[in-house]
């Protein structure tokens, strides 16, 4: 026994000692170059971010920004290159660094030797002399970019208000264009916090995902700085900066819940407030897990590339999907409006708080974000017939659904094709009733239990 016992230590031993030396000679023989990462549907995982702390800082006038960024990340595998994304931004090549934080003294910061923008695969790769220890390190970056009109990424929303020509500045970062405003690891997997400071003209509203913790004025701009936001996907990162109102109120459980649109349009705002009050207790007692930030702000503005966006803590719609007036609006305005809200707010869990490992599975996200919305507004507003108009929905895209070249619900995503393409009705209807017939095949209860 005490032989066998010893033998099997000592192989042991000589295994580790074996994969010890392993590991210093692959270090030794990392071979790496450019041409590897091109091409390529995934970013590389030897490097792993943790937070974004983002400065950026607006010119209305010209609409552009100038953006500073620091990435802690941390070296999980050998490697002498970063790779992340960016697009349609000027990178200061001079100014990259890896290291410290910027209050060091210079010791222990390494420059790179070698960037790489790769345009057509939407990558920067940063290259050095020397393999990158393992650990936390700091990466930090400046750039420029300009304020698009294409409602993605960061872009320009034009209005009309009193007889007026006015600009409202929004982000759109789903599926893929949060690389647009700030040099990132822009996929789902890779969560991280962010901490974000705006300057913006001193008589405008600055939001983002996290409540705002002090303003520091200087002439005619301030600089708002946010509180660092819990873990979450880059697609989920959102501001919005512009001349606003809002109404508000409280949850049961003292959350602040604020409706904000333009001046003068925000008291329309409350259905959509008293809605989302219900909904979110409803979703909090389901889920049996309280919201997890401490504010929710839902924003109208005018133009918008979907009915919504479900960001963290700071929920955007086309103001026609927010905005309710008993006297204007029609009852189909009113159950658009119902179901976008609870739709958005379903996703602070199921696609905010857990997330899609990759685009390809992103009925896992709406499907089920369409389904609970249906649930809850179905309980609400039990006259509407939520499920009969869901299965009218779903019987319109089973037609796209015969279609050879049509996809299932589950994507499977390749080089070159652009998320974007499919959040289309088969994911999101088709998907919501496939669950609803899981929950009617288990039961309500046994459902619950099976998906918490």
């Amino acid at each position: 026994m005490i032989k066998s016992l010893i033998f099997m230590i000592l192989l042991f031993l000589h295994q580790n000692s074996q994969a010890h030396e392993g590991g210093i000679v692959e270090v030794r023989q990392l071979q790496q170059n450019v041409e590897q990462f091109k091409g390529q549907l995934r970013l590389p995982k030897f490097a792993i971010p943790h937070n974004y702390n983002i400065s950026i800082s607006v010119d209305f006038s010209q609409f552009t920004f100038l953006g500073a960024i620091e990435i802690t990340i941390d070296i999980v595998s050998p490697t002498k290159y970063l790779v992340l994304n960016f697009v349609d931004l000027v990178i200061e090549h001079d100014s990259i660094w890896f290291g410290g934080g910027l209050g060091c003294n210079g010791e222990g910061l390494k420059h790179p030797s070698n960037i790489v923008e790769v345009k057509e695969d939407e990558i920067l790769i940063i290259g050095f002399d020397d393999i990158l220890p393992i650990g936390k390190g700091i990466l930090g970056i400046r750039y420029n970019g300009t304020i698009n009109d294409q409602l993605r990424g960061f872009y320009a929303s034009a209005y009309e208000q009193y007889g007026e020509m006015q600009t409202m500045l929004v982000t759109q970062f789903e599926p893929t264009d949060a690389r647009r405003c700030f040099p990132c690891w822009d996929e789902p997997a890779f969560k991280a916090t962010f901490k974000i400071a705006l300057e913006v003209p001193s008589n405008l509203v600055a939001l983002s995902n996290m409540p705002a913790i002090s303003e520091k004025y200087n002439g005619l701009v301030k600089t708002v700085y946010f509180q660092e936001s819990p873990i979450m996907s880059t697609y989920l990162v959102a501001f919005v900066i512009g001349s606003l109102d809002y109404i508000e109120t409280y949850s049961p459980d003292g959350l602040k819940i604020r409706v904000y649109a333009s001046v003068g349009k925000s008291n329309r705002g409350k259905f959509a407030l008293d809605l989302a009050v219900k909904t979110l207790d409803l979703y909090k007692r389901y889920f049996s897990i309280p919201y997890g930030l401490p504010k929710l702000d839902m924003v109208g503005v005018p133009s918008l590339r979907c009915e919504g966006m479900e960001n963290y803590g700071l929920i955007i719609y086309r103001e026609t999907y927010l905005l309710y007036d008993e006297l204007l609006s029609s009852q189909k305005d009113k159950q658009e409006v119902a179901d976008t809200v609870a739709h958005e707010l379903a996703h602070q869990w199921l696609g905010n708080l857990v997330t899609m490992e990759w685009w390809s599975d992103l009925w896992l996200n709406e499907a089920f974000a369409t389904w609970m919305a249906h649930s809850v507004i179905n309980d609400f507003f039990p006259e509407w017939n939520m499920w009969i108009q869901l299965l009218d929905d779903t019987l319109e895209s089973l037609e796209l659904d015969a279609l050879d070249e049509y996809h299932p619900i589950q994507v499977n995503m390749t080089y070159g094709i652009d998320p974007i393409v499919i959040f289309d009705p088969i994911v999101y209807n088709k998907g919501a009733i496939v669950i609803l017939m899981v929950q009617s095949y288990l039961g309500n209860i046994s459902f619950q239990v099976r998906i918490l």
